[in-house]
């Protein structure tokens, strides 16, 4: 299987590499920067640990062109993920892009009117269909993959709140994050996570959205939002919130402090330092459950692809969280309660 990569941006690209190391049969053929302005030098070095030589382009698209991959890696600037993925789908390449797959509401349209139109178009030409999905590896965390195998089963009953936490540490941000135009905001970039813990642990379908966001005490960041708080409403009347900040003091002990709580009819789980804690009627008080996962993002994504399996991100699903940031967005933007579909 052939794979062509486009960018280094977001430093997502790492689960490509982890899950190349895994299949021995997919193999680099070719990279590029993606803009003239972007360097590819990381991605050769880590071309040439795995023992790959890949050809080297300017314009990305006459690698897609000369090459035909079957997989494309998206990493370019943020602002370009929806064109890069769409110009790979029109081709029948499969995409893996990092999040979020678009930085505006047209963007989005765009891009899966592209996909169904090329799902249609390739349809047989692999196993598991044409597929695209983001790198929102979270899902293959055992911390949270653990807890959510653990609702799935019915360990705490239906579902009716869901809370989660996105903390980061600010560090250093390349000039891009600066600007919504190159940037797309906290919420979709950070926040993205969150909406998809919720949208993947509830089950249910977004219907409504209520968010702030604030750029103050930034650090010079330009218009970086550094906090946001968002309300969501989902089917069924579950509701769910998301905590999301670039406040964490560079003291702590990890870039990232990511939690959720998820309480049901019947109990409750909560993901917190990278471990589990369960409540029910068969627990005495607070367990904590073993963690892990056995699937790996990247080699999830094309053992989908080849038939093997059924991927645990569809691309229904980055599509339907990725809308429900850029919702949360402009819902802080304008200060009002935003309807899905309204």
């Amino acid at each position: 299987m052939k794979l062509c990569m486009i960018g280094h941006r977001g430093g997502h690209d790492k689960f490509v590499w982890d899950g190349l190391a895994r299949m021995p049969h997919v193999r680099v053929v070719g990279i590029s920067a993606g803009t003239p302005e972007d360097d590819v030098a990381a991605l050769q070095t880590h071309c040439e640990a795995l023992g790959f030589t890949p050809e080297v382009f300017v314009d990305y698209r006459q690698m897609l062109d000369q090459l035909q991959p079957d997989v494309v890696s998206v990493c370019g600037p943020f602002e370009l993920h929806a064109e890069m993925a769409a110009e790979a789908l029109r081709r029948g390449i499969h995409v893996i892009c990092e999040k979020p797959v678009a930085l505006t509401l047209e963007q989005l349209a765009m891009l899966r009117t592209v996909y169904t139109a090329a799902r249609t178009k390739f349809q047989g030409w692999y196993a598991g269909g044409l597929h695209f999905a983001a790198f929102m590896n979270l899902r293959y965390d055992p911390a949270f993959y653990t807890a959510w195998r653990a609702v799935r089963d019915g360990a705490i009953g239906k579902v009716r709140l869901i809370n989660t936490q996105k903390s980061y540490k600010l560090g250093h941000r390349e000039a891009y994050y600066q600007d919504r135009a190159t940037y797309g905001g906290t919420i979709p970039w950070v926040g993205v996570h969150a909406f998809d813990w919720i949208y993947w642990f509830s089950g249910e379908t977004f219907t409504s959205v209520y968010a702030t966001h604030s750029a103050q005490d930034n650090q010079g960041n330009g218009s970086m939002e550094m906090s946001a708080l968002c309300h969501v409403t989902l089917s069924h009347e579950v509701f769910a919130s998301a905590s999301i900040d670039f406040l964490r003091p560079a003291t702590a002990p990890t870039h990232g402090d990511d939690r959720v709580r998820v309480m049901g009819t019947a109990g409750a789980i909560e993901v917190r330092g990278g471990q589990v804690y369960l409540i029910n009627a068969t627990t005495e008080g607070e367990v904590e459950l073993p963690v892990a996962c056995e699937r790996q993002l990247f080699q999830d994504f094309v053992e989908h692809i080849e038939g093997q399996t059924t991927a645990l991100l569809s691309a229904d699903d980055v599509f339907a969280v990725t809308e429900a940031c850029l919702l949360a967005r402009q819902s802080a933007d304008e200060g009002r309660v935003i309807t899905f579909g309204g």
